[in-house]
C-alpha cells in the first residue's frame, strides 16, 4: 500500500495540520467573502485609476490573481508590488492596498509607511501587528480578520477580500455568482483527491508520485499564469523542493531551446502544464506543441485541466488540485507540510541586521 493511502501516516507527518487546512479552502473563501461585505470605505475610493497591491509570498499571489481577473473585465490596471520601495506611480488616484497576514511583514510595512505620505485611497488586510496599528493610528479602513494557519493557507482571506474591495470600487463587477460556482467547484473536486480518495483513482495522488523526486517545473497562461506561481510556491514550502514556473507564450521564445541539456536535468525533470478552456485557441494549441517539444527532448510532461465556467472558478479549482499535490509530495517526502524553518531563520538573520 502507497503511504498516500495511509491514513496513519497524515497524522504522523502532518501534526500541524495541514491537511485540514487545505481541506478548508473553499469553506474559508466562503467566510472570507461574507466577512468582506462588511467592510465600508470612503465613496471617494471610487475615483481611482488604478490599483497598487502591497505584499509578499502568500499574500502577494492574492494580487497576481485579482490582477488576472481584473485584466479580463477592466481598464483599470493592478500593479502588484513585491519589495521595499513604493512606485512612484502612486497618486491620489491609486487605491493603495496593503495585505500581510501577520502585519508584519517588512517589504509591506517599508511601502504602506511610504505611502501614508501620499494622496492614496489606503486600506489594509491583515490579522493584526505593526500594519494594523499604523493603519489604525492614520484612520485608514482595514478588514481585520481571525484564521489561525500558515500565512499560505490563508489564500482566502488574502483573496477573496481584494476581490471584494475591487467591487466595491466599481473595478469589477458582482462576482457573487462567480463565487458559489467557485465553491462549489472545489467542493466537488476536494471530494475526488482528497486523503480518503484511493492512489488507484486519486489524479492528484498520481501526480505527486510522478513528481517525486524530480525537478517540477509548472507552466500556465493567461488566468493560470498566476496559479503556476502559486503552484511553485506550495512546492517549494509545503513539499521542501525545487520548483520553476514558466508562463506560455512567452516561454516558447526561449525556455523551448534550452530543455535537452544538461541531460542530467532533463530526465530529472517533469513539466506540469495548468490548462482551462478559456484559454486563447493560440495559447491551447501552444500547449500542445510544447510538450512535443519537451518529448523530443526526452522531458515528460502532463497535464491538469483546470474545472468550471468562469474564469475564477477555473483558477481556483486548479489552485486546489496543486494544494493537495503539494500536500501529497509532502508525505512521500516524508517532511512537515506546515513549518518553513529556513524563512523563520532568514528573517531572524535579518532582524539582527537592522
Amino acid at each position: 500500500m502507497s503511504v498516500l493511502d495511509d491514513l496513519a501516516a497524515y497524522q504522523r507527518i502532518d501534526p500541524d495540520g495541514m491537511l485540514a487546512a487545505i481541506r478548508d479552502l473553499p469553506r474559508q473563501c466562503r467566510a472570507a467573502w461574507q466577512e468582506a461585505q462588511a467592510l465600508e470605505l470612503p465613496d471617494d475610493y471610487c475615483d481611482i485609476d488604478k490599483v497598487v497591491i502591497l505584499s509578499m509570498g502568500g499574500s502577494a499571489i492574492a494580487g497576481d490573481f485579482l490582477r488576472s481577473l481584473v485584466d479580463l473585465e477592466s481598464p483599470v490596471p493592478i500593479f502588484s508590488n513585491r519589495d521595499y520601495e513604493l512606485p512612484l506611480l502612486v497618486d491620489g488616484r491609486t487605491l493603495l492596498m496593503a495585505s500581510s497576514y501577520s502585519g508584519n511583514t517588512e517589504e509591506v510595512l517599508s511601502c504602506f509607511e511610504r505611502g501614508l505620505g501620499t494622496g492614496a485611497k489606503k486600506v489594509v488586510i491583515t490579522t493584526g501587528g505593526r500594519l494594523l496599528a499604523m493603519a489604525r493610528a492614520n484612520s485608514v479602513p482595514a478588514f481585520v480578520f481571525r484564521y489561525e494557519s500558515e500565512p499560505r493557507a490563508a489564500l482566502g482571506y488574502s483573496f477573496m477580500p481584494l476581490l471584494a474591495i475591487a467591487q466595491k470600487v466599481d473595478v469589477v463587477a458582482d462576482k457573487s455568482e462567480d463565487i458559489d460556482e467557485a465553491i462549489a467547484a472545489m467542493e466537488d473536486l476536494a471530494a475526488r483527491i482528497d486523503e480518503n480518495a484511493p492512489l488507484t483513482q486519486n489524479p492528484a495522488k498520481q501526480l505527486a508520485e510522478k513528481l517525486h523526486e524530480r525537478l517540477p517545473v509548472v507552466y500556465g497562461a493567461g488566468i493560470l499564469a498566476p496559479v503556476a506561481r502559486r503552484w511553485k510556491g506550495q512546492l517549494n514550502e509545503t513539499s521542501k523542493v525545487w520548483c520553476f514556473y514558466e508562463e506560455l507564450p512567452e516561454a516558447d521564445h526561449n525556455a523551448v531551446v534550452g530543455y535537452g541539456l544538461p541531460k542530467e536535468i532533463a530526465v530529472r525533470a517533469l513539466v506540469v502544464f495548468l490548462r482551462a478552456p478559456s484559454l486563447h485557441p493560440r495559447i491551447l494549441l501552444r500547449y500542445e506543441l510544447t510538450q512535443t517539444a519537451l518529448e523530443e527532448a526526452g522531458v515528460e510532461s502532463a497535464t491538469v485541466d483546470a474545472e468550471g465556467k468562469s474564469p475564477l472558478a477555473q483558477m481556483m479549482s486548479a489552485t486546489l488540485f496543486g494544494d493537495w499535490v503539494s500536500l501529497y509530495l509532502a508525505i512521500l517526502n516524508g517532511v512537515a507540510p506546515a513549518p518553513t524553518p529556513p524563512i523563520a531563520t532568514l528573517k531572524e538573520r535579518l532582524a539582527r541586521e537592522t
